[in-house]
């Protein structure tokens, strides 16, 4: 008898568990945001201080769009989608506007999107056309029987749902395009001319605890045969679940991939959350709490992806309204807000380059 009794309150325990956070916890309702712009080898003596301004700027103002939906009690969703269209519209982000061209001088065009309440989710990848990547993955989640879409197929579905397009000339820039002629002119990787990874994200939790997250990129430069990299692929660069956290991720793709690293985060903090359910007293749970188990999990990740051989980073919100950062390169375009105050941007490693706090 007193084991049944044991394996029933095991299994209540999962059910809690496993229940949105907005169902287990009577907290005030907060919201949280992170938004990142590429990752890779970033020196600060090599940055002009008008370079270094604008793309300070630009972060700030992907974040205070979605900031302004979060505090208005809008959804982590259109939080997401509210920072990574401008990041998408900036020339100096390699997403929509600005991306790179592949080896035959073309933009192809790569975006994933996810909801943490039910974990639906939408990806494209190789359209061509279509201004705002983002808000076509996100309209393949809501509108279409599919997750994948990709070319011709995504920018036909594109057309039926009026999403707004644009010509070749709204996405090329001369640095992108300069890239490739000295990639091909000098027989370099694509590494060797893009010293950072411009792909955008953005991860949240909205004030009715649910998450999301979405990415955004253009690929790398010099792309050939259809090359996918991570930020289409739903786990490797792209992951929400309200049950654990929400990732975006930036970097050489084909290792994100490889590691799975979106979602091999998820499912590395959820382990953790179902052990502090099942401390056995307060004082454990209490401890549990009070570690950054959060950071470590992801920093840990981070490292598989280094031991294999590639670099980038990640962002990462959780359901108790953690915004969190990791790489493991010299920089990365990032920001985060909360409804505590926090209001950041950085750049390179260690060195918040604006930082204020609301009341």
């Amino acid at each position: 008898m007193k084991a049944l009794s044991t394996a029933i309150a095991a299994l209540a325990t999962l059910f809690v568990f496993a229940l949105p956070v907005s169902a287990q916890e009577a907290a005030e309702p907060r919201w949280s945001i992170a938004i990142h712009g590429g990752a890779g080898t970033l020196d600060p003596d090599e940055m002009t201080p008008e370079r270094r301004a604008a793309y300070e700027a630009a972060l700030q103002n992907a974040l205070d769009a979605a900031k302004a939906v979060l505090a208005n009690g809008g959804s982590a969703m259109d939080a997401v989608k509210a920072a990574i269209v401008p990041l998408e519209d900036d020339p100096l982000f390699n997403a929509g506007r600005g991306a790179v061209f592949t080896w035959d001088g073309k933009n192809e065009l790569d975006a994933s999107i996810m909801d943490g309440r039910d974990r639906s989710a939408g990806a494209v990848t190789g359209v061509t056309s279509i201004k705002n990547p983002i808000l076509l993955a996100d309209a393949v989640r809501t509108d279409s029987p599919h997750v994948f879409l990709m070319g011709t197929g995504a920018e036909q579905f594109a057309s039926e749902k009026g999403l707004e397009t644009a010509p070749p000339e709204w996405f090329a820039t001369e640095a992108r395009r300069e890239a490739l002629e000295r990639m091909k002119a000098r027989e370099l990787s694509a590494l060797d001319v893009d010293h950072k990874f411009g792909t955008v994200g953005a991860v949240a939790l909205d004030m009715a605890g649910n998450l999301a997250a979405g990415t955004s990129t253009g690929g790398m430069t010099g792309k050939r045969w259809g090359r996918i990299g991570d930020a289409p692929v739903i786990g490797a660069g792209t992951y929400a679940d309200n049950r654990s956290c929400a990732v975006s991720a930036t970097g050489w793709g084909e290792y994100f991939i490889r590691v799975g690293v979106a979602s091999e985060i998820c499912s590395r903090y959820r382990f953790l959350r179902i052990t502090k359910a099942y401390a056995q007293s307060s004082e454990r749970r209490e401890w549990l709490e009070q570690q950054n188990y959060p950071q470590g999990i992801a920093d840990a990740v981070m490292q598989e992806v280094k031991e294999l051989g590639g670099d980038g980073g990640v962002i990462i919100v959780t359901p108790e309204g953690q915004a969190l950062f990791s790489f493991n390169t010299t920089g990365m375009y990032r920001g985060r807000a909360t409804s505590d105050g926090v209001n950041e941007v950085a750049i390179f490693a260690d060195v918040i380059e604006q930082a204020s706090e609301t009341p």
